[in-house]
């Protein structure tokens, strides 16, 4: 199933991205304060000793602050994983060469990967948006509903010049925000974000360590799984990159124009547009955390939205989430990325909210209150 998009930022000028880019950004608004007060409220008087429920009972009122009720929910679910090439790939910092990505996501749309199997065994949706693959993808199949939004053939080489002009960069973040837009218009509730592309690893470090100031060293990691060599070039390759761009840390733009990756603007975009509609955005690993964290510079109330799905062994995935003051739901030990830490969580959090509106109060169930 291939769904053509034409709404977003197709045909329209950089100002005119940037007036949007400003409106959604402006639309963000801060949790229910009052919403996380009633949660709390109730989870102390129902029939269990305060606080036992541990972090599910801090999901739980989180989500009723994000969706401004106090009958959260979790159930319509969805994973929206965002597909892009990258040419600094060129460079030798992967272990597979780009041909992958389009055979990967024609993987997708027929089911046969990580994603499908564990979307399927939450409940969950996937869309594929191929946002700049390189190459054309052999699809067939209904797994995965594949939506064509590609602004070009991936990125250019950041060692050698700006990954993307300004204008692709901001049409791809319009994208991720029109997607995330026809999810809550669909009624998702839960949105996980999931990536593909060869190369991406190397653009989320060299965003990480941008935004961070922090030598690529201490925040690149195997991605793919590369041998000792290949992960000493990746490092030269960010460090040479951010010395000829040198992006200033305070401007997340720059950064991601130069060093990032066109399914991380849409990423970056889907983070913004989802907190926008009230959404909880669930977070993978390196790459999605990376695009999250650009969002949250641009528009710090994002970071309300935002749940950390999982800790990936990439050294710069810890350094994001302390940035974020984000804590992981789940240590598994992944990093194959695709959205799957974000749909395992989802388990998580819809176990947060069945306790909730599930369980009885001590006064319903006739039992006696203990203190809190």
């Amino acid at each position: 199933m291939v769904a053509r998009m034409v709404t977003g930022g197709e045909g329209k000028t950089v100002e005119e991205l940037h007036e949007h880019l400003t409106r959604v950004i402006a639309g963000v608004r801060p949790v229910d304060p009052l919403c996380v007060a009633r949660a709390r409220d109730r989870l102390d008087r129902l029939t269990k000793p305060c606080g036992s429920l541990g972090r599910l009972e801090e999901i739980a009122a989180r989500i009723c602050g994000i969706q401004a009720t106090t009958r959260p929910s979790a159930t319509k679910r969805l994973v929206i994983v965002c597909a892009a090439d990258h040419g600094v790939a060129v460079e030798g910092v992967s272990a597979y060469p780009s041909a992958v990505t389009p055979q990967m996501v024609a993987n997708f749309v027929r089911g046969g990967a990580a994603i499908n199997a564990l979307a399927r065994s939450v409940g969950a949706d996937v869309w594929i948006v191929d946002i700049g693959v390189a190459g054309s993808i052999p699809a067939s199949g209904d797994a995965a509903q594949l939506v064509a939004r590609r602004i070009r053939e991936g990125t250019r080489n950041m060692l050698r010049e700006p990954a993307m002009s300004e204008s692709e960069m901001l049409q791809a973040m319009a994208v991720g925000v029109e997607q995330a837009t026809r999810a809550a218009d669909q009624g998702v509730e839960l949105l996980g974000i999931g990536d593909m592309g060869i190369g991406n690893t190397t653009a989320a470090s060299a965003i990480t360590a941008a935004v961070m100031r922090l030598p690529p060293q201490q925040v690149t990691g195997r991605g793919t799984g590369v041998d000792e060599a290949t992960l000493i070039r990746k490092v030269d390759v960010i460090e040479r990159t951010l010395a000829t761009h040198r992006p200033r840390s305070d401007r997340p733009l720059e950064i991601l124009q130069t060093v990032g990756g066109l399914e991380i603007a849409a990423l970056c975009g889907v983070c913004l547009g989802g907190a926008a509609r009230r959404l909880v955005v669930m977070t993978d690993g390196l790459i999605t955390t990376a695009a999250a964290l650009l969002a949250v510079e641009l528009c710090p109330a994002v970071s309300e939205y935002v749940f950390a799905a999982h800790l990936s062994p990439e050294p710069g995935h810890a350094v994001q989430l302390e940035r974020l003051g984000a804590r992981p739901l789940l240590h598994l030990d992944m990093r194959l990325g695709e959205g799957t830490g974000a749909a395992l969580a989802m388990t998580v959090v819809g176990a947060a909210c069945a306790a909730f509106n599930e369980m009885a109060t001590f006064e319903s169930a006739g039992v006696c209150e203990g203190p809190c």
